[in-house]
């Protein structure tokens, strides 16, 4: 296996987290960007309060982003596995 063969890898392993977690992330920002606004207006300075919408939110986004997410990590293993045998033997 090449150095060059193992960075390939590697960065496409590293886009593939992103492009699962990116959602998720962005989700709970806005959520968590609202929340704050929310508190800052109303002078609710509860620290609490912006763990429930964002647990929310996340829930809610992974269910709708579920199987998408499902299978770009399905189709990224396939890729690992089926170049596995070209790799070792």
């Amino acid at each position: 296996m090449t150095p060059e063969t193992v960075i390939t890898i590697a960065e496409q392993g590293i886009l593939t987290v992103l492009m699962i977690c990116g959602p998720l992330l962005l989700l709970a920002l806005v959520v968590g960007l609202i929340v704050s606004i929310f508190q800052a207006t109303t002078q609710i300075q509860e620290q609490t309060l912006a763990f429930i919408p964002k647990i929310v939110a996340v829930l809610v986004g992974i269910v709708f982003f579920g199987p998408w997410m499902l299978s770009h990590m399905l189709s990224y293993a396939g890729e690992i596995f089926s170049n596995l045998t070209r790799f070792v033997g």
